[in-house]
Formats: structure tokens, C-alpha cells, sequence
């Protein structure tokens, strides 16, 4: 039997929810994710989960936030000027935006509040600060 190592690409299906049980992320319906252990394709915590799987076998696992997408960052929440948001925005609670980041990066953001003077946007993923569980299915070694 086919055990999951390091350098494998690995086929998975698979449903991420938080502790409340909330599912912010599921294969179901869709081909499962496929990705090579070690690259750093996924956060670490479910690299790991996977390594040492079998062809079929099922399991869940809980990854803690060190191990996802690491705690939130207050430095990663900024208030940006009314006059610096472009014209043809009209920013709303809950939006996503994109803005240059470091190196000329693209990073998405969220809009967290709106003011007459100010808004605020969220660079942090929206998982930081997050513990998250997974139900894995191990459906392809190649």
C-alpha cells in the first residue's frame, strides 16, 4: 500500500471548518486539491496531516494557528485617508480591495470600517488567529 512522503504529489478532498463547526472551505463537489509535499503549497499544518496517509484513508486533524495561517497582525490593519481611496471606489464594510504591496506585490485586503475621513483595511488572512480542523481524504498518491 502507498504511503504519502515527502515529494509525493497528492490528490485530497476535503472539508476545513472552524471550532464553531462553520466550513469555510470544502472539495466536496469538485476535484480534490492537489499538491507536492514540501513545496510549500499548503500551510504547514496540513502538509504534515498528510504525510504518512495511506491510498483511502480518511482522518481529521486540527491545526493549530502557528501551524496555519499564524495569529493576526495588528501591523497589517491600516487607516487610509478618504482622499487616498481612489475616486471610482466606493468603499463598503466587508469589501475586498487590492493594493500594492512590498516589491510591488499585490495583496487583497478587507474594508473594516468606513468614516467620513478614513477607512480601515485588513491585510491579515481571513483565517489568522484561526484554529482549524479538517476531515482528509487521501484519494491519490502519483
Amino acid at each position: 500500500m502507498s504511503t504519502a512522503k515527502q515529494g509525493d504529489t497528492v490528490h485530497v478532498h476535503y472539508t476545513g471548518t472552524l471550532n464553531d463547526g462553520t466550513v469555510f472551505d470544502s472539495s466536496a463537489g469538485r476535484e480534490p486539491l492537489s499538491f507536492t509535499i514540501g513545496n510549500g503549497q499548503v500551510i504547514p499544518g496540513f502538509e504534515e496531516a498528510v504525510v504518512g496517509m495511506d491510498m483511502n484513508e480518511k482522518k481529521s486533524v486540527t491545526i493549530p494557528v502557528d501551524k496555519a495561517y499564524g495569529p493576526r497582525n495588528d501591523e497589517l490593519v491600516l487607516t487610509v485617508p478618504r482622499d487616498q481611496v481612489p475616486p471610482d471606489i466606493n468603499p463598503e464594510v466587508g469589501q475586498k480591495l487590492q493594493m500594492q504591496g512590498p516589491g510591488d506585490n499585490p495583496v487583497v485586503v478587507e474594508v473594516t470600517e468606513v468614516a467620513d475621513e478614513h477607512i480601515k483595511l485588513d491585510a491579515n488572512p481571513p483565517l489568522a488567529g484561526k484554529e482549524l480542523v479538517f476531515d482528509i481524504e487521501l484519494v491519490e498518491i502519483s
